[in-house]
């Protein structure tokens, strides 16, 4: 069997597992996991034998005309090269991982059957954006994982915050959406072909006649696709879904999408050093805004999906300076640590019995109750502080090094000022990650809150997947030396400067963050314990760090709906409550676009129903008081009839009269 045979099957089979699961959800439900499980385990070997026979070498192309449009073709085309074969790897090991987690996770949810077929839909669309060589095909992949992120994250629709999620995750993504497809048009016009392989030779020719416009129109619906600032709003939200949905949606794909086809595309980006540095300028807000977002968060998964918007945030920065091999090897490793971060923290909250219990400051010491996720999950938050030597420290300190070469002028494939922003913020995002993940070990496992209701062991399927998860997690960043075969000849090696830098300023982070995590903890215990019982509806923003740190008595006396031994309050102080809520970005909007539209709709309909109603009334109206008055005027007396007559006869005869005497 070709190579291209083998592709083609890689996206296909879990489509056709997920079409098989829908048919027969309902008529057969024990084929059901089965289904669900075993066409995604199919996919994933095929990518692991399509990695091994492109082995990193000549990219493998093969191409088809769709139809005939009359002007730019569409085709049904594949480019696989060292990039996508290890991405589709990832895909494929997520989504096998997430669909054998889910059998256990939702073993009693009496709508497994679609959300088995839904996530084994999300795997075939993200393969095919993974695998496509023609921008249409890419963008019927694209839009799929849009609709599949809509209806998984409602998934418990029967709660208000999961459908006001999955609304809000359609809608700011596709409002990135929009300008994208503008952008993919203006390309393939400029290139003449939607073909990614003509596309990057018509930029080395110099044939792009609207560069920056197009980076631009690109790069907006990247940043709804993979959560950028200023569009990274609705991740945090998207929480309300299923736990594994979240570890496949932030892990291999949806958010994946928009940096790998960055990475894909990458030479129309730097044909613009103007969306060179815009790109920089976003990757370094979404970096540090994250960064302190995820610092104040209680949930354990809003705290990750912060997490993830940062990292993120990392890739987009490596590829602000141009360079791909960085940025795909960090969405490699991030991939395998972040799934397993958000599967272990659904074994916690599978523990706990209830997804409401995933606020960290209702957890208390959970190392005993959760083994399995307490010492994999240990691992994982060592990778995303990027501690050597776990995987996220090689990958983040690739991108710290490409940064650093474009900011010293050692190459020039980016803008030296987009190399210092990414330089700058990601060293410093380096402090602000080791805080977060150090914060919610400490809160997560050695945590002080009400002791919940043990809901026994987890299913075996749940716990096998972690530790699988773990081995990529620890050991993945080892391969810095291999991957440059498979990376455009990249150097991955970490540089001894940022290294140094990078991991101080992590340790820095963390061993401050325990510290305070001590000193609260020490205040905590002299808070009386019926301050939180006495005022229950009190707002924790009432408690201000400066209390903390000053011993105040006062401190002890309000209602606190959180943890107190929280370090992250004390640590961000004034800024924890902006922090807490995303620094008012949605009630930005809300007052910037949400009210304006909504008040151009009132205004429509007042116009409508006052305006436009009335002249269709009136419109009615008129014909019927005319007939009316000539129904009164047919009153059947032929006397009145003949009065009439005459009455008119006179008053024509006396208008003649006037007009001749007036002539």
């Amino acid at each position: 069997m070709t190579t291209t045979t083998l592709a083609v099957l890689v996206p296909l089979l879990p489509f056709l597992g997920a079409a098989a699961g829908l048919l027969l959800g309902r008529t057969a439900p024990g084929f059901v996991r089965p289904l669900a499980v075993l066409p995604t385990l199919a996919a994933f070997v095929l990518a692991v034998l399509v990695a091994a026979r492109q082995g990193g070498g000549r990219a493998v192309d093969s191409a088809t005309e769709f139809t005939p449009t009359g002007s730019v073709p569409i085709e049904l085309a594949l480019h696989i090269d060292g990039f996508a074969a290890l991405v589709a790897v990832l895909v494929g090991l997520v989504a096998l991982c997430v669909q054998i987690y889910s059998t256990g996770y939702l073993r009693d949810d009496p709508r497994y059957p679609s959300y088995a077929a839904l996530v084994s839909l999300f795997t075939s669309a993200m393969l095919l954006v993974v695998y496509s060589g023609d921008l249409i095909v890419l963008l019927v992949g694209w839009e799929v994982m849009g609709i599949c992120s809509y209806f998984l994250v409602g998934h418990y629709w029967e709660t208000p915050e999961a459908r006001a999620a999955s609304n809000k995750a359609f809608l700011v993504t596709k409002l990135g959406d929009v300008p994208f497809l503008i952008g993919l048009f203006a390309l393939g016009t400029d290139a003449g072909s939607f073909r990614i392989t003509k596309i990057l030779g018509t930029v080395a020719g110099g044939g792009l006649h609207h560069p920056t416009l197009i980076a631009l129109l690109l790069l907006a619906g990247v940043a709804g696709k993979s959560a950028q600032f200023p569009l990274h709003t609705w991740l945090p939200d998207a929480m309300a879904g299923p736990t594994p949905v979240s570890a496949l949606i932030h892990a291999a794909t949806m958010v994946a999408a928009g940096i790998y086809f960055i990475a894909r595309l990458l030479p129309v980006f730097q044909a613009s050093s103007a969306a060179m540095v815009v790109l920089a300028v976003m990757a370094a807000v979404t970096m540090a805004g994250s960064g302190f977002a995820a610092l104040a968060q209680d949930d354990i998964k809003r705290v990750l999906a912060y997490s993830t918007i940062g990292q993120l945030g990392y890739m987009t920065g490596a590829l602000a300076v141009g360079e791909r091999g960085a940025a795909v090897f960090h969405l490699l490793s991030h991939g395998a640590f972040k799934a397993l971060l958000f599967l272990a923290a659904g074994v916690i909250i599978h523990a706990a019995g209830t997804n409401s219990l995933a606020a960290m400051s209702r957890m208390k010491d959970l190392r005993a109750r959760v083994p399995d996720a307490y010492w994999t999950m240990t691992v994982a938050l060592l990778a995303l502080a990027a501690i050597p030597p776990f995987a996220g420290f090689f990958s983040k300190e690739s991108v710290l090094g490409a940064a650093e070469h474009v900011a010293t002028g050692h190459t020039e494939h980016a803008p030296g000022a987009a190399g210092w922003i990414v330089l700058l913020v990601g060293l410093f995002t380096a402090l602000l990650t080791a805080s977060y993940a150090t914060r919610l070990w400490l809160l997560a496992f050695r945590g002080h809150g009400a002791e919940a209701p043990d809901h026994g062991k987890q299913p075996l399927a749940m716990n096998a997947v972690l530790w699988v998860l773990a081995v990529p997690s620890l050991a993945f960043g080892l391969a810095y030396g291999v991957l440059p075969d498979w990376f455009d000849s990249r150097d991955l090696t970490p540089t001894l400067i940022t290294s140094v830098l990078g991991t101080g300023l992590a340790l820095v982070g963390g061993l401050v963050t325990y510290g305070a995590w001590r000193h609260t903890t020490a205040l905590a215990g002299r808070i009386p314990l019926g301050a939180v019982a006495a005022h229950p509806e009190a707002d924790a923003g009432l408690v201000e760090a400066e209390a903390i740190a000053s011993h105040e008595p006062a401190y002890g006396e309000v209602a606190y709906a959180h943890d107190p031994a929280d370090p992250g309050r004390l640590l961000l102080g004034p800024l924890h409550r902006h922090a807490a809520v995303g620094f008012h970005l949605d009630a930005v909007y809300d007052a910037l676009f949400v009210r304006p539209v909504r008040a151009g709709a009132s205004l429509v309909r007042f116009l409508d129903r006052e305006v436009v109603e009335t002249y269709v009334r009136g419109a009615g109206a008129l014909p019927r008081l005319l007939g009316a008055a000539v129904r009164r005027a047919q009153t059947g007396n032929v006397q009145t009839y003949v009065s009439a007559l005459l009455a008119g006869t006179v008053v024509l005869a006396v208008a003649a009269l006037l007009v001749a005497t007036g002539a």
